[in-house]
């Protein structure tokens, strides 16, 4: 929250003082710049430099009371709310909605979301929640139904600051129930990966680590250098900034650009991905080629010592890669379905399964955003089971029974 000295320009003069600004000597000077409660941008000005000093400290700590939170709306749960929205606007609403969305809420939406605060749903919990109702089975055109309450019911409390922003407004709900388009056909599990690394030779199985412990495409694989370009063993840290393509037409072979869509990053190297990698440089060892680079949006050449290549020291085709890959498939009995990329979808998975958040996955991935995360690997989000009667234990007084009327009350 920046304190800005309205009396002085930041630009200084010749004699390297500060220059005086219009407003010099009139007025407050000081003035801070801070959000309020709804996250609205103000300011408030200051005589003295150390009142303004003292604002934006009790501002940055959340003790000025323009920047305080309202604490009812931290507590309020989606069950509350939804219960306000649905008194709010029932009286405009047909018969028919007015049977169906309070079966919609009872049935689908309050056994997930009723008990939590409204603040605190996030685009996670949602495509988590829409992929618990593709695996029961619910038909596409009811799952549409609850979903179109749930973003309403979010909608109107954006509209009252009761919500910072809605996140269903993250949700391509059409492409999810089109079978989430992007979801793997196959993905292996640990024993077909190390089926598949017991029958690769050598040369290439550093290649299958690659796949399945850092989620790296094919053509990352085949473009990765031994070389700090690309490892940083010390760091523990993996650069994928390049794949391998062939183009006879524009580069007349083989060539370095960058990954897909934009995908480059640094991931964390995994130690045992490290180990192999490092076997593979001593055992098998790279080969220097001559290759332009388009990396760097420019075309250059330059020398490049690849890690994998064909046992005579030649650049892998697809074509060659194709013939490895079948045989290799075949001797662990994967099916057909099984792709280099089923590595990547085990790498992905696998994290998922375990816990991991789905924003360090998509970190890991390099995907665009966390939307192409979730809506691909959303049947492996882990399964959280919401305690039953949660709030009725909370609200029961302590010492008595349930079956215990009160004494001025009649049992029959």
């Amino acid at each position: 929250m920046p304190i800005d000295d309205l009396w002085y320009l930041t630009k200084r003069g010749p004699d390297k003082k500060r220059l005086p600004s219009k407003r010099h000597g009139r007025g407050k000077r000081w003035r801070v710049r801070y959000e309020d409660a709804s996250g609205e941008p103000r300011e408030k000005l200051f005589e003295r430099q150390v009142d303004a000093d003292a604002f934006d400290l009790q501002c940055r700590s959340g003790v000025a009371a323009e920047v305080k939170t309202n604490r009812e709306m931290d507590r309020l749960t989606f069950a509350e709310y939804a219960q306000r929205w649905k008194e709010s606007r029932e009286a405009g609403w047909s018969v028919e909605t007015r049977r169906r969305v309070p079966q919609n809420l009872r049935k689908r939406l309050l056994p997930t979301f009723g008990d939590r605060a409204i603040r605190s749903i996030n685009l996670t919990d949602v495509m988590a929640w829409l992929g618990r109702l593709l695996d029961e089975g619910v038909a596409k055109s009811s799952i549409g139904l609850y979903f179109g309450v749930l973003k309403t019911i979010l909608n109107a409390a954006v509209i009252d600051k009761a919500l910072s922003e809605n996140p269903c407004d993250g949700v391509n709900l059409a492409q999810l129930l089109r079978g989430v388009s992007r979801a793997p056909k196959w993905v292996p599990t640990e024993d077909q990966v190390l089926q598949l690394i017991d029958v690769v030779p050598r040369r290439f199985r550093a290649a299958i680590w690659l796949g399945a412990g850092e989620g790296l495409r094919i053509g990352e694989v085949l473009g990765m250098e031994d070389g700090s370009r690309c490892l940083d063993v010390a760091r523990g840290e993996l650069h994928v900034v390049q794949q391998l393509r062939r183009s006879a037409e524009h580069f007349d072979g083989f060539y370095l650009a960058p990954p897909k869509s934009g995908s480059a990053g640094t991931v964390d190297l995994d130690a045992v991905v490290a180990e192999e990698l490092a076997a593979h440089a001593r055992e098998v060892g790279a080969v220097q080629f001559e290759l332009p680079d388009i990396t760097g949006g420019k075309q250059l050449t330059r020398p490049a010592a690849l890690l994998f290549t064909t046992s005579r020291g030649k650049l892998i085709t697809d074509r060659y890669w194709s013939e490895l890959w079948e045989d290799w498939r075949a001797a662990a009995g994967w099916p057909k379905d099984g792709t280099f990329h089923s590595l990547r979808h085990f790498f992905a998975t696998t994290l998922m399964s375990n816990g991991v958040e789905p924003q360090e996955v998509q970190k890991a991935l390099r995907h665009a955003s966390l939307r192409i995360t979730l809506e691909t690997y959303v049947h492996w989000l882990p399964k959280k089971d919401r305690r039953r009667g949660l709030v009725g234990q909370i609200l029961r007084p302590t010492g008595v029974s349930q079956a215990t009327p009160p004494a001025d009350q009649d049992p029959h």
